[in-house]
């Protein structure tokens, strides 16, 4: 994706952030066809790198094509908000504020054990904040491997990154604060995310 320098960011921490947050994300290829699958990430770090895990139906027509080498494209979107052009000093256009992250990679497909340790760790995340966590240990390796037969594991090793980070940074002090004044009467979750944002980003 094309981003202005102005909303261009290095930050990886910021990027980690997003992924973690948005992770139910897009998995898109184009073997054969331009394909798009929603599915779990986690994002694994080794020795100062990473890399991306996710796992997608064996019936999904990107599990019948993909393999080692093949190009894939992870498209993650965080906060974003209309900004109403009605919120600035003098007449412009209205626009869009968002975070987002696209990362381009080489598949590696996951073994049956990778695979299995990937719904161990993405169990336990969204399983320990639970008032009866079910964890894999929990449910039985027979269970759990009978049930990953349909699932087909993918890692994915980033080969360039996208970070966006656009938060009205092309605007003066006026707008700016006028912008997040506005965000934050709004009843949308999303806009008041974007309104605090932006306040971090100045404060």
């Amino acid at each position: 994706m094309f981003i202005p320098k102005i909303y261009k960011s290095e930050d990886q921490e910021l990027m980690k952030k997003i992924i973690s947050e948005n992770a139910f994300a897009l998995l898109i290829s184009d073997k054969e066809k331009l394909s798009a699958t929603h599915s779990m990430f986690l994002l694994n770090e080794t020795d100062g790198d990473f890399y991306l895990e996710t796992h997608i139906s064996k019936a999904n027509f990107q599990a019948k094509v993909l393999k080692d080498g093949d190009e894939v494209l992870c498209d993650f979107l965080g906060a974003h908000s209309y900004i109403s052009s009605s919120w600035y000093e003098k007449t412009n256009v209205s626009t869009w504020n968002y975070e987002a992250v696209q990362i381009r990679g080489r598949v590696k497909l996951m073994t049956d054990e990778e695979l299995y340790r990937h719904l161990e760790k993405l169990t336990f995340k969204y399983e320990k904040v639970q008032k009866c966590p079910m964890f894999v240990e929990n449910m039985g390796e027979d269970l759990v491997r009978k049930e990953m037969k349909g699932a087909f594991g993918i890692n994915i090793i980033p080969t360039e990154i996208f970070i966006a980070n656009k938060l009205s940074q092309n605007r003066n002090e006026f707008d700016f604060e006028n912008i997040i004044l506005n965000l934050g009467e709004s009843n949308n979750e999303n806009s008041v995310k974007i309104g605090e944002k932006m306040r971090q980003l100045r404060s």
